[in-house]
């Protein structure tokens, strides 16, 4: 699957040796032209309005065939604060201990990798999410991700990944990696569903997932058989998920998972996680789907019921 790195504040590709240090905005495919100082004391979320700069597109290591978190965040924080009962990533960070499997460092020029590069955001910055040891924390949506033994997990104010630690060059694209499995959340809005209940938004989304996770960095799909379409509680919430196994023309094929259930934080926002794992001897055991599924729980100080599936 292919692996992006998540929207945010990182080095500065074009600072010059000369110039106070800064940050530039990475909106998940290119940088911004928007800048700060290092160490500024504004949030982490993304600057007032992205623009595009003459600045390095980098290639980005793909999520297993595409788990892209291609995230509107400044977006999706108007809208769902709007919806009443109050939001968990808008809340300040309160200091709660930082993810023991990460956050992870996004592949960049100092890891030899592509993509923007330097230090993933300083987790007590105002609007980092809490975390705790063993999940990362999607702070928008309020749920944490169990991290499977010897995964790596990144926590995020908009979204959360969990993923293979191993990568290897696409088969259909040699200038991207990709991994052999991972999942990662977002808010359906975020992710452009236009569906309003848990199963409706599984099945329009499985579609997408399959195509940004193997439709890319692997040729193309060929043909998919559904494995699974069933309702599943999720962190006490009532949800949906569907499981499809995809064909490509190049490279392993893979099982794909769209999950959608209601946030325990904002009921009425759906939050979507989208899992893909490579069907091959050297991927994890399909069942790893299960094991995050189960659990997936109320973030640390979210306001949930915090119970798993």
């Amino acid at each position: 699957m292919t692996q992006a790195t998540p929207p945010g504040w990182y080095p500065d590709p074009g600072q010059t040796s000369d110039a106070p240090a800064t940050e530039r905005w990475w909106d998940g495919r290119t940088w911004t032209d928007q800048t700060r100082p290092v160490g500024s004391a504004a949030p982490w979320g993304p600057p007032a309005y992205p623009a595009a700069g003459p600045y390095p597109a980098s290639p980005q290591s793909r999520p297993r065939r595409g788990l892209r978190t291609a995230i509107a965040v400044a977006a999706a924080i108007a809208v769902l604060a709007g919806i009443g009962g109050g939001v968990y990533a808008l809340t300040k960070d309160d200091g709660g201990s930082a993810n023991s499997q990460g956050p992870t460092k996004p592949n960049g020029p100092g890891d030899g990798q592509g993509g923007p590069g330097g230090r993933s955001p300083a987790p007590d910055r105002s609007g980092q999410p809490r975390t705790e040891d063993g999940y990362a924390t999607d702070g928008l949506s309020g749920i944490s991700l169990p991290v499977p033994d010897g995964w790596t997990g990144r926590s995020m104010q908009a979204g959360a990944s969990v993923s293979t630690k191993d990568t290897y060059k696409c088969p259909g694209d040699t200038s991207q990696n990709c991994q052999r499995g991972g999942a990662y959340s977002a808010p359906a809005l975020v992710q452009g569903l236009k569906a309003t209940t848990a199963e409706a938004a599984a099945k329009e989304d499985i579609s997408k997932n399959a195509k940004e996770s193997y439709g890319e960095g692997y040729g193309t799909i060929t043909s998919h058989t559904e494995l699974a379409s069933k309702a599943v509680t999720v962190a006490g919430e009532k949800g949906y998920l569907v499981r499809w196994k995809v064909v490509t023309s190049k490279g392993d094929d893979g099982y794909v998972e769209s999950l959608v259930f209601p946030s325990p934080v904002v009921p009425k926002s759906l939050v979507v996680v989208r899992f893909g794992i490579d069907v091959s001897s050297r991927a994890p055991e399909l069942s790893v789907i299960d094991t995050i599924t189960e659990g997936i729980k109320a973030a640390p100080g979210a306001g949930g019921n915090g119970r798993t599936v």
